[in-house]
């Protein structure tokens, strides 16, 4: 297996160490971020705000997705946090939630895109898909760290767990021996599931782009992220369960976020009639005028996608030099055809 910790030192009795779960979180932070940037640019809007935002973002979403963990795991009755409150901000000991990093990282991006006057729905189209990705890439840090496992399996691509990282009946090693027993790879389900839908939403995007409404990639990414963590959350055993009703708090959430997309998007469309989406915009709203309103810039445009672009910069107003030489052109017909309507009319009389 591989280490967790890539490396580490001592600064007195200070420990620093730099582990893999860190550093590919960060790495889907900023990949994510950085597809997000060319998302809005490609829209019309300033790109570069989503690194503004990302100061903001990036410690909100941490916290919400501790504190997440924290409440998932108390409400499914597990006592170690409220035994031990002072682990509930040792973050380094692993126990992050996506859910909460998503409630309480959207709450702050809702705030500074309104203090910034940014149209909400532009952005939540734009970042929405490269949440998927960035999930996508750490996904890993679950294998390395040994978590996020599912049941026991048989199928050629389970995975090995160390005693000290199982859960529950799992540590039994009567049972479950350590040489044959292997575990459904959750994560793998999910980073799998995560990339192929980025993929759908970015292809749907750009083929459908003059059809597309705002909104739309966003509650389509509330359906395909929630079916499938939906899927994912019935493999994994430990997820808190709700009661007897045989699934967890977080597959409840998920599920409900899948339905609450899709009713969302049959409301975009007119498939449905709800009342608060009557007046919905059909166009984002820029912050300012550009004169990529509309269009995609030209650095992501494909040659068909320029044509247009070449079209009207061609119907655009000549330079002043040009403007002078037309009169010249011009007065020469002007006085020929004086003339012509002269004769014609002498003719017709």
């Amino acid at each position: 297996m591989i280490d967790p910790v890539i490396f580490s030192f001592h600064i007195g009795s200070f420990s620093i160490a730099l582990r893999w779960y860190g550093v590919l979180v960060m790495t889907g932070a900023v990949v994510a971020a950085w597809f997000a940037e060319r998302e809005v640019t490609r829209r019309g809007e300033k790109g570069q705000m989503i690194w503004d935002a990302l100061i903001w973002l990036l410690p909100a979403g941490i916290i919400g997705a501790r504190l997440w963990y924290v409440i998932n795991a108390t409400l499914g009755g597990d006592p170690y946090f409220r035994d031990n409150p002072s682990q509930i901000v040792n973050i380094p000991q692993g126990g992050l939630h996506i859910y909460g990093g998503l409630l309480l990282g959207g709450i702050v991006m809702f705030f500074f895109l309104r203090h910034h006057k940014m149209d909400i729905w532009l952005f939540l189209d734009s970042i929405a898909p490269t949440v998927l990705l960035g999930q996508a890439i750490a996904r890993p840090a679950n294998f390395i760290n040994q978590e996020l496992y599912g049941q026991p399996t048989t199928l050629p691509w389970g995975i090995p767990i160390d005693a000290v990282h199982r859960i529950g009946v799992y540590r039994d090693l009567a049972q479950y021996p350590l040489e044959t027993t292997r575990f459904h790879p959750t994560f793998a389900y999910e980073m799998i599931w995560n990339f192929l839908a980025f993929a759908l939403i970015i292809y749907l995007t750009r083929r459908f782009y003059d059809r597309l409404k705002p909104g739309t990639v966003f509650f389509g990414w509330l359906v395909l992220a929630g079916v499938g963590r939906v899927f994912v959350e019935f493999f994994r055993p430990d997820q808190p369960k709700i009661g007897d009703l045989g699934f967890s708090y977080s597959a409840l959430v998920f599920g409900l976020m899948a339905i609450v997309g899709a009713v969302m998007l049959l409301a975009r469309y007119k498939a449905i009639n709800l009342k608060f989406a009557e007046n919905w915009e059909e166009e984002y709203k820029l912050s300012s005028p550009m004169d990529q309103i509309g269009e995609k810039p030209a650095a992501a445009a494909t040659e068909e996608e320029a044509a247009p672009r070449v079209r009207k910069a061609a119907s655009k107003p000549k330079s002043a030099s040009t403007k002078k030489a037309a009169p010249k052109k011009g007065a020469a017909k002007t006085i020929e055809e004086p003339s012509t309507r002269s004769t014609r009319t002498k003719k017709s009389s």
